[in-house]
């Protein structure tokens, strides 16, 4: 018997929440060394004087590489799961954290802070833990998610301020050494030892369920055909579905990292300090603590369409006050727009894998993920790169942050044509007909069927004002 197995077994609750629990330490500590770079890059134009186009070109380029193996991810994770697929991506950043300290030529930069770390961040980021959460939960799927991906918040007021005194103190070159141990030594025994892909690694006779069912509302299959289906990839990418989602994910991460790449600098250019411009960037992760499960939990109850619409609009917002801060650089403004990208933009991000897993389920969802995250990794790519270069062209950040602006909008266009509602939706329950048991002294008791509510509340009155000492029963027909 494995371990998971038989740590699932003793436990008083559902084994998925220690899944949960698991990807929430991981993504609060791997996912903000990922963000460190926006950290990273003053630094490094600072010291070697490349442009910013050049030196957000690295990060760019992990994610264009991530187009490259994101399907191959996620087959080895429909195959070997978690356990063996976040080691290898553990490894393979904290490679290139050990390897940055090295750096001298941007090809150097391209390989280390990019191939490896950006690159090799997505098998234990959000779109690792996309192509498994999901096979978890089934009601819970967007709050279960979004609780997991809070752990970015959390780990964000801890990594973000931390990587920044090391830079400040020791240097970034040593800096990086000691996120390279820190990534191995936590991350990887709790994977190998606890994460599992699904409930069926537990063992055949683990059966619990996610949770039962008693939160008032209950899923309505729309598409009875669409739903039973077990999807492959080639039957995916021959929906308009599946490309709708493609282009969706693509440009709302161009809007998410355009400005989770370029806001250090941006804020440094404004006048707030290194440790402010750092705690900013921390502060966002932390509110979105609350927007990922918020969001993601309304998702649930609402639409993954109006979810995402929400999410969506908070890049906009935080454009739009990124704009302002040209205006006026000061505290509010800042702290407007560091609750619009977190309280609401980082609440796509639990519906990112929720509305593949809603669309697309079966036993290839994996590698149906991994290539519908080619998309992600190409606007995440391209977003930062574009956004450099039109800093570079016109020597300001408006041009780019009205990029991401537009990325945002044309995000919910694309999630509404691909109408993941449509095809299983969330309904409130209804309550069952009342029916009404009288009984007097010298009645035969009687059922109707028929009474609504307020007919029923009527004879409870008129009953006890003409018999104070019978008796009422109430009964709920099925």
């Amino acid at each position: 018997m494995n371990m998971a197995g038989s740590v699932a077994r003793r436990l008083p609750f559902y084994y998925g929440w220690v899944v949960v629990a698991i990807a929430f330490i991981t993504m609060g500590i791997g996912v903000n060394t990922r963000t460190s770079f926006s950290l990273l890059f003053p630094q490094l134009l600072e010291d070697f004087g490349w442009t910013s186009a050049t030196t957000a070109g690295a990060f760019s380029f992990g994610f264009f590489a991530t187009v490259l193996y994101a399907p191959l991810m996620g087959a080895l994770m429909d195959k070997y799961g978690p356990r063996v697929v976040i080691p290898i991506g553990v490894v393979l950043t904290a490679t290139g954290f050990a390897l940055t300290g090295h750096v001298t030529e941007v090809w150097h930069l391209y390989v280390t802070l990019g191939l490896l770390v950006v690159g090799g961040s997505i098998f234990f980021s959000y779109i690792g833990h996309s192509t498994f959460l999901p096979n978890w939960f089934q009601r819970r799927r967007g709050l279960a998610v979004g609780i997991a991906y809070s752990g970015v918040g959390v780990g964000s007021l801890l990594v973000l301020p931390w990587m920044q005194s090391m830079i400040s103190t020791i240097g970034w070159q040593q800096a990086c050494w000691v996120m390279a141990g820190v990534l191995v030594v936590l991350l990887i025994p709790i994977n190998l030892l606890f994460q599992r892909a699904r409930p069926s690694e537990l063992g055949a006779d683990y059966t619990q369920a996610d949770s039962p069912n008693h939160d008032g509302y209950e899923e309505r299959i729309l598409n009875k055909d669409w739903a039973a289906r077990d999807w492959t990839l080639g039957g995916a990418m021959r929906t308009a579905r599946y490309w709708w989602i493609f282009f969706a994910f693509m440009s709302a991460l161009a809007a998410w990292y355009i400005v989770q790449v370029h806001q250090t600098r941006y804020l440094l250019e404004k006048g707030f300090s290194a440790t402010e411009a750092a705690f900013a960037l921390g502060l966002v992760a932390f509110f979105g603590i609350a927007g990922q499960i918020s969001i993601g939990h309304l998702s649930d109850k609402v639409s993954r369409e109006w979810g995402w619409t929400l999410g969506a609009l908070g890049f906009g917002l935080c454009y739009t006050t990124l704009l302002l801060l040209d205006l006026y650089p000061n505290r509010l403004v800042l702290y407007v727009m560091v609750a619009a990208q977190g309280l609401l933009g980082y609440g796509i991000a639990p519906i990112y894998s929720a509305v593949a897993a809603d669309v697309f389920p079966g036993k290839r969802y994996g590698l149906i993920f991994g290539t519908l995250s080619v998309g992600s990794s190409i606007g995440a790519g391209a977003g930062p790169l574009i956004a450099g270069a039109l800093y570079d062209h016109y020597g300001h950040y408006k041009a780019a942050f009205v990029v991401g602006f537009a990325a945002a909008m044309l995000s919910i266009v694309f999630i509404w044509l691909a109408a993941p509602g449509r095809i299983r939706s969330r309904v409130p329950v209804r309550p069952a007909p009342i029916a009404t048991v009288v009984v007097t002294s010298n009645v035969t008791p009687t059922v109707d069927s028929t009474h609504t509510q307020s007919d029923f509340d009527e004879d409870i009155a008129n009953f006890e004002k003409f018999e104070p000492n019978g008796e009422l029963a109430r009964e709920s027909m099925s």
